[in-house]
């Protein structure tokens, strides 16, 4: 199992930020994502930056950790520009980049460009069109394709991703159709469990639902001929029954972790702390669970140099197969 942070994009990089990112490196995390949105819930009428510029000085910044959003999605983005985008992160962060990549969802995003928000099946028609093209666009030199939603005219990518064959894909998804595009196209599922449970359900509720959605992504493998065991199990927490009760201490979190590694996932994002938020956690707490839980699951500490770990231009090819 892997242990990663989500850091939001909510303070100035020269008053803050930068050290954010750095403390994360420091105590070892696997890889450090931040949010892809305009703005976002609680947080809307404060201060956020942009993720992908974020990205790149915090790339800039450290050396080992891992980079990566959670998620980007087609509500504000394009392919064709987006790939460009990638294609420069991953070169800058030394082939160290991720993308965390969903269909979207309702928030300020869905209406920021003045369009109407798009329903769940406009969602995942837009998705189903974005996703393999962004892949062709990452994985090809030159480009033209006309879609329904998206098209691409002579659009190039030299020289591609420092990653071969191209960064990886954690693609979030609950639904079939989106099932079967992490199935194709990820090197990781995200998840942030069931949602219809969030208030009302119980801890043991929400594993019996990601228990649920495992096994359709294991469908979903199957179904194309590939094996669900290629794939990274992501869990981004703060969204299930349990909340912040496994931020309260070292034990909660190895009791948590360790349930949800018997479900299968292999990696667990927690958000670094934001006093007076929904991801108010002690300081001193989380910076014990970074350096003391995995050791207590019995899984050696994620910090060291290694090219395999920040998968650099040095590093062996970490990717899964991709789809066609």
């Amino acid at each position: 199992m892997r242990l990663s942070t989500v850091i939001l994009p909510i303070r100035p990089w020269h008053d803050g930020g930068r050290d954010e990112w750095l403390w994360a490196e420091q105590l070892g995390f696997h890889t450090a994502y931040t949010y892809d949105h305009l703005s976002w819930r609680t947080f809307r009428d404060g201060p956020w930056y942009g993720a992908l510029p974020t990205l790149t000085v915090a790339a800039a910044a450290t050396s080992r950790m891992r980079l990566g959003t959670l998620v980007t999605s087609p509500n504000f983005r394009h392919p064709v520009t987006l790939a460009k985008e990638l294609m420069s992160l991953d070169d800058i962060s030394d082939g160290r980049f991720t993308l965390g990549i969903g269909a979207g969802g309702k928030g300020f995003d869905a209406t920021a460009l003045g369009q109407e928000a798009w329903t769940p099946k406009q969602r995942a028609d837009r998705f189903d069109e974005f996703l393999p093209l962004l892949h062709r666009l990452l994985t090809e030199e030159s480009l033209s394709e006309e879609g329904a939603f998206y098209s691409a005219v002579e659009a190039r990518n030299v020289p591609g991703c420092v990653q071969r064959p191209r960064l990886p894909f954690a693609v979030a998804a609950t639904g079939p159709r989106g099932m079967r595009l992490a199935a194709r196209y990820g090197q990781a599922w995200v998840t942030t469990g069931d949602p219809a449970i969030f208030e009302t359900g119980t801890p043991e509720d929400s594993r019996v639902a990601l228990k649920g959605q495992l096994d359709r992504l294991g469908k979903a493998c199957a179904q194309i001929g590939r094996d669900a065991a290629e794939l990274e199990k992501v869990l981004l927490t703060g969204f299930t029954p349990d909340r912040g009760a496994p931020l309260e201490s070292v034990d909660a979190f190895v009791d948590f972790a360790g349930a949800h590694g018997e479900l299968g996932f292999t990696e667990i994002v927690i958000h670094a702390p934001i006093p007076d938020s929904d991801f108010a956690s002690d300081r001193g707490v989380f910076e014990r669970i970074a350096t003391e839980a995995l050791p207590q699951l019995g899984i050696p500490s994620q910090c060291d140099d290694s090219p395999a770990r920040s998968g650099g231009r040095t590093g062996q090819d970490r990717s899964a197969p991709l789809g066609s």
